[in-house]
């Protein structure tokens, strides 16, 4: 089975690491090539992991990439004659648009993945809300054009049956891998801060406002993980705080980012959208109470007060919340016990296997 996978991430090609890349570790084993179609990197040629999987970085900038996937994609199909194709899509939907002009063309039985609505429950910024607006303009019929369509998570696919796709055409496969074994090497870590945030830094994040908690608490402490176009801002916002909050940047492993993790007392998941994510999940998985909005896959798994913690997302109440777990060690302790427990479902092998039956049945369905 050969798998042509059209997608938006330029990690992997540029060689770092991160989640896309730890699914490719164990989705390898499930198909015999995968092609990986992407955007332009720097220094942009073919680069190949595990032995059968192939990333192709455009040459181009985006506003070429529909026309790169269709011509990259013919040349490869010709060559490995794809059993099936899956497309991770968003706006502005070149990924998408690009694949449609493939599948019309070589009649590969595609999928259209959709991780999360961007805009949607909330807009972070302007550029948010008019994908959002786009994305209920363009996506019932744009759905509609693929064999199937995978979300990861109820309220996405509750919001594009609303949109008008059928909800028969809609199928709920989690992307939320977890390695336990690493995940049991990373735990018990000496705990260095109080709070602690992991993410792309980026708008929709809400990292602005998690850091502004420190003004409203004055002996706490905040570690922030990840890097991305607001970590400058973020830092300039931080400096009255001095050594209270620390920035990690990009890590080089997911090992390091969970030993990173689990080292702080409080997980802090401000997301105004999402599709997990991930990183919750992780600090879940790893014993911390989670702070979280009630976005993304979220609302499925946390009981609030039980395993988790639900907030509006404002400075304010994150720490009044947070506040009241830190002066209570046994509440901690329980919470964080709890969402361990819930997270036991997505074990990495079991998920990325449920990942791969789907997009294999429905090669087979197609032919």
């Amino acid at each position: 089975m050969k798998l042509l996978m059209i997608s938006g991430d330029r990690t992997v090609a540029a060689g770092k690491a991160g989640a896309f890349s730890e699914t490719l570790k164990e989705l390898h084993t499930h198909f015999e090539r995968i092609d990986i179609i992407c955007p332009k990197i720097s220094g942009q040629q073919v680069r190949v992991l595990y032995g059968n999987v192939y990333l192709h970085p455009a040459s181009g900038g985006l506003i070429s990439q529909p026309s790169y996937i269709l011509q990259k994609g013919r040349e490869l199909h010709k060559t490995h004659r794809y059993d099936v194709m899956t497309v991770h899509e968003y706006p502005p939907f070149y990924n998408g648009i690009g694949a449609r002009w493939l599948k019309k063309t070589t009649r590969i039985p595609a999928v259209l993945e959709i991780h999360h609505v961007i805009g949607w429950p909330k807009a972070a910024s302007f550029f948010e809300y008019i994908g959002g607006v786009l994305s209920q303009m363009f996506l019932s019929s744009h759905c509609q054009a693929f064999d199937a369509v995978r979300v990861v998570n109820g309220a996405t696919k509750k919001l594009l049956v609303e949109w008008g796709v059928p909800d028969t055409h809609i199928h709920t496969v989690p992307s939320f891998y977890l390695d336990h074994e690493l995940i049991a090497t990373s735990k018990n870590q000496l705990k260095t801060h109080d709070l602690v945030f992991c993410s792309r830094l980026v708008d929709n994040k809400g990292l602005l406002s998690v850091v502004d908690v420190l003004e409203m608490l004055p002996d706490v402490t905040l570690l922030i993980v990840g890097d991305g176009p607001l970590k400058k801002k973020a830092e300039d916002r931080a400096k009255k705080f001095g050594s209270r909050v620390t920035f990690t940047g990009w890590l080089p492993s997911q090992a390091a980012v969970l030993k990173k993790v689990t080292s702080g007392k409080i997980f802090i998941m401000n997301s105004v959208s999402e599709g997990g994510p991930r990183s919750a999940l992780e600090a879940m998985a790893l014993g911390l109470p989670v702070l979280t909005t009630r976005v993304g896959v979220m609302p499925d798994l946390i009981q609030d007060g039980v395993n988790g913690m639900f907030t509006d997302g404002t400075a304010a109440d994150i720490a009044a919340k947070a506040k009241a777990l830190l002066v209570d060690a046994s509440r901690m302790q329980s919470i964080g016990k709890e969402a361990a427990l819930v997270t036991q479902k997505f074990e990495k092998r079991t998920a990325v296997r449920a990942y791969a039956d789907f997009l294999t049945s429905h090669a087979r369905v197609s032919e």
